[in-house]
Formats: C-alpha cells, sequence, structure tokens
C-alpha cells in the first residue's frame, strides 16, 4: 500500500505563484509513476503532469506546459508541482496520484493511489 498527502494549495492572483507538494509512504519502491491531476466544478478531471521516478522523465498537458514544472525528491519521497503564471482556469482541486503498474498516463484507471486533494484558487 501507499499512501499520497498533499499540500500547498492556496488562493493567489493571476500572475501568481504555488507549489504542490506530495509526500508518498509505504511500498513507494513499486511506484512506476506519479502525477498531478485536477479538478474543477465545471470540468472532468484531467491529468496534468506526470514523472517517472526511475527515468526522471517527464510529461505536460498543453494547457500548463511552459508554466507548470513536477519534479521529485527522492530522499524526502516527494513530488513537487511548480506552478507559475497561474490564470483563474487553473483554479481546481489539485490531486497526487501514483501508478505501480502501467496505462496511459492520462487516465485515471492508470493510477492505483490517490490523495485527499489540495484546493488551489485563482482570481482575476
Amino acid at each position: 500500500q501507499v499512501q499520497l498527502v498533499e499540500s500547498g494549495g492556496g488562493s493567489v492572483q493571476t500572475g501568481g505563484s504555488l507549489r504542490l507538494s506530495c509526500v508518498a509512504s509505504g511500498h513507494t519502491d513499486d511506484l512506476n509513476f506519479l502525477g498531478w491531476f485536477r479538478q474543477s466544478p465545471t470540468k472532468k478531471r484531467e491529468a496534468v503532469a506526470v514523472i517517472y521516478p526511475g527515468a526522471g522523465s517527464t510529461i505536460y498537458a498543453d494547457s500548463v506546459k511552459g508554466r507548470f514544472t513536477i519534479s521529485q525528491d527522492n530522499a524526502k519521497s516527494t513530488v513537487y508541482l511548480q506552478m507559475n503564471t497561474l490564470k483563474p482556469e487553473d483554479t481546481a482541486m489539485y490531486y497526487c496520484a501514483a501508478g505501480s503498474y502501467g496505462g496511459s498516463w492520462r487516465e485515471e484507471y492508470a493510477y492505483n493511489y490517490w490523495g485527499q486533494g489540495t484546493q488551489v484558487t485563482v482570481s482575476s
């Protein structure tokens, strides 16, 4: 089993920055990838970014490319999502997720562990 706990959400104005953290505990050696999803009341949950710990490779959704950066600190078993140049449309609940098998990084079914979420609100 793996537990994920997010933190770092909050309220910022357009153009501001936030850094989300996700601390993983338990059998983290079994994880193949960790990602961030987001969901707003009016939209379906969408994948934002993913990192593959073994290779350190990353992939981003087009909507956040160039503004968000996903990274990892293996010593702390933590994955970060640095969010810059935030826009009102980035407002959502952000979830950390981890997968120990395979599948498309964009699809929820590929992730077998989820955090509780942290709220990000961007005001204009």
